[in-house]
């Protein structure tokens, strides 16, 4: 018993460590960005990514992309922000801002029914972890409402208890769909952003494909065929469809 401990409190200050080395890691980080080193800051952070995702650090990151110019590497980086914190208005003010300086200007081919807009505006208000404890919360409301219902001699509590087994009921069910959305989202990234200054998008994946259009860098890109390793398949807002090599874009 007493070496389970003993490993276990090992494994617990291991962790303490790891955990203050990253701290003082970030703070590196953030004490470079505020000197305006901006090199500097973008490599600890990026290699404070390869520790794990973290909406904070991809935050910071694309700060220090945009102060530095690159502009690509800034949206690409707010947007995988955004994926993890999707509700936070500080990320998506600066991906606004930087994409009002982006060379193209998509036109959205048809717009969303003004309801789904709605619901995944809803969606995205909070974030997977947040829906998570909420549906948690209603889960045990359920519960408790049931126990009236079923329990309570009151026919007043046992109609409350009916009533909120419901309500709560759906409100489990839509939160546990809204995690499971946005875990979804976040598990089968199939978005990208061009990286290269410009780019010439073709009908087929090879350079002897007819040119059809041309992105510049920031431009963000859907991927219909993700199959093959040089080349991709992609779609825009707009509805136009060709193929780019897989150098060009980076995935969010």
């Amino acid at each position: 018993m007493k070496k389970i401990l003993v490993f276990i409190y090992t494994i617990l200050i291991g962790i303490n460590c790891l955990a203050q080395d990253s701290l003082k890691i970030k703070s590196d980080a953030d004490s470079a960005y505020l000197k305006n080193d901006y090199a500097t800051a973008i490599q600890i952070y990026e290699n404070l990514l390869q520790q794990g995702e973290s909406a904070e650090i991809y935050y910071n990151l694309g700060n220090s992309y945009y102060k530095s110019g690159d502009i690509a590497r800034a949206i690409l980086n707010y947007e995988r922000a955004l994926l993890l914190k999707p509700g936070n208005e500080d990320i998506q003010t600066n991906l606004e801002i930087v994409r009002s300086k982006t060379v193209d200007k998509i036109d959205v081919a048809a717009p969303e029914i003004f309801f789904i807009s709605w619901i995944k505006s809803l969606i995205n208000s909070i974030g997977i972890n947040a829906w998570a404890r909420w549906g948690i919360i209603f889960f045990i409301l359920l519960i408790a409402s049931l126990y009236f219902f079923i329990f309570s001699k009151q026919t007043k509590m046992k109609k409350i208890g009916f009533i909120g087994s419901i309500v709560c009921f759906l409100f489990v069910v839509c939160t546990n769909m809204f995690a499971a959305y946005q875990k979804k989202t976040l598990t089968n990234r199939n978005t990208a952003i061009i990286i290269s200054p410009s780019v010439t998008i073709r009908s087929t994946p090879n350079e002897n494909g007819t040119s059809l259009f041309i992105l510049h860098e920031g431009s963000k890109v859907i991927i219909k065929d993700n199959s093959m390793k040089n080349w991709k398949e992609i779609t825009i807002e707009d509805g136009k469809v060709g193929w780019i090599p897989s150098s060009d874009i980076e995935m969010i």
